[in-house]
């Protein structure tokens, strides 16, 4: 069984064959790449990938709709739309806190 040190020297020695063969594909990769931009008339912009969904700089991709509220808390002035958790300080009685139209 190899020891630490050995397949630590291994690692190494992969890398460093894994980089030196890079090097010698990358250009080849690269024309291949001009050449089929130049045969489909692409551009950078056409090959970056597009994002979906909202745009930089938004938090969401739609607006949030606010709902009006459906109950008022006389004494705090709390008011509840209806969705979500039910605020401790309705209670069971819903009616006594509801606005009226």
């Amino acid at each position: 069984m190899a020891t630490y040190k050995e397949l630590i020297e291994k690692r190494d020695a992969l890398n460093a064959q894994i980089e030196a063969i890079r090097v010698q594909e990358v250009p080849a990769a690269i024309e291949q790449i001009r050449t089929l931009m130049t045969q489909y008339g692409l551009t950078p912009e056409d090959i970056v990938l597009k994002r979906r969904g909202r745009k930089p700089g938004t938090k969401s991709g739609t607006p949030k709709h606010t709902l009006p509220p459906l109950y008022r808390d006389q004494k705090s002035g709390k008011t509840w739309s209806g969705r979500g958790r039910t605020p401790a300080w309705l209670g069971k009685n819903r009616e006594r806190f509801r606005i009226a139209d």
